[in-house]
């Protein structure tokens, strides 16, 4: 299944990288913002709380990625330069990352940003989108957020162009083993 999902999020023009523990996620994940310049300059990323960051003690993560802010404020992912959100689930028929996004931060950290880390456990990787979504409580979840790739637009003069609308680059870090169909 990871290889589904990835062959079709790559053809949506997103960034797969594969972690084999929360640990080396994280690792993967200060590659990448050093990649980015973040920390650099005054160059900084958001990462709204989700299960992953939880894992990690703050003061770690102030460590290992210098230039994250934890408090994610319109501001404050308007002035990132790198959004980091944790998904639920992915559809390996499309590549689709799909989150409950009822908090406002983790709208403002994956759409504000020009590059978007979206980090998704390998185990909640999932044939399509219909098996994502019957995954959700509608009386729960207020705003379902599905990803494919980075923004794209082709409203101006007809030629497709990438982050007028969002992030210009998306990568999906997939961690831990693969639980086959979760």
């Amino acid at each position: 299944m990871i290889g589904k999902f990835r062959r079709a999020a790559e053809a949506a023009g997103a960034e797969v990288l594969e972690a084999r523990t929360p640990e080396a996620a994280l690792a993967t994940l200060a590659r990448i913002l050093k990649e980015e310049g973040v920390g650099a300059g005054g160059r900084t990323a958001v990462w709204p709380a989700g299960p992953l960051r939880q894992r990690f003690h703050p003061e770690i993560l102030a460590q290992m990625l210098p230039g994250l802010v934890l408090e994610v404020t319109r501001e404050a992912a308007a002035a990132a330069h790198v959004g980091v959100t944790e998904f639920e689930w992915g559809a390996a028929a499309t590549g689709t990352l799909v989150q409950d996004a009822s908090a406002v931060a983790q709208r403002l950290a994956s759409t504000l940003p020009p590059v978007h880390v979206a980090l998704l456990p390998a185990g909640a990787i999932v044939a399509d989108i219909g098996a994502a979504l019957r995954r959700f409580d509608p009386a729960r979840a207020a705003f379902l957020a599905l990803v494919t790739g980075p923004s794209r637009t082709a409203d101006i003069e007809r030629v497709l162009t990438i982050g007028v609308h969002g992030p210009r680059r998306l990568v999906i870090v997939l961690y831990g083993q693969e639980a086959g169909h979760a």
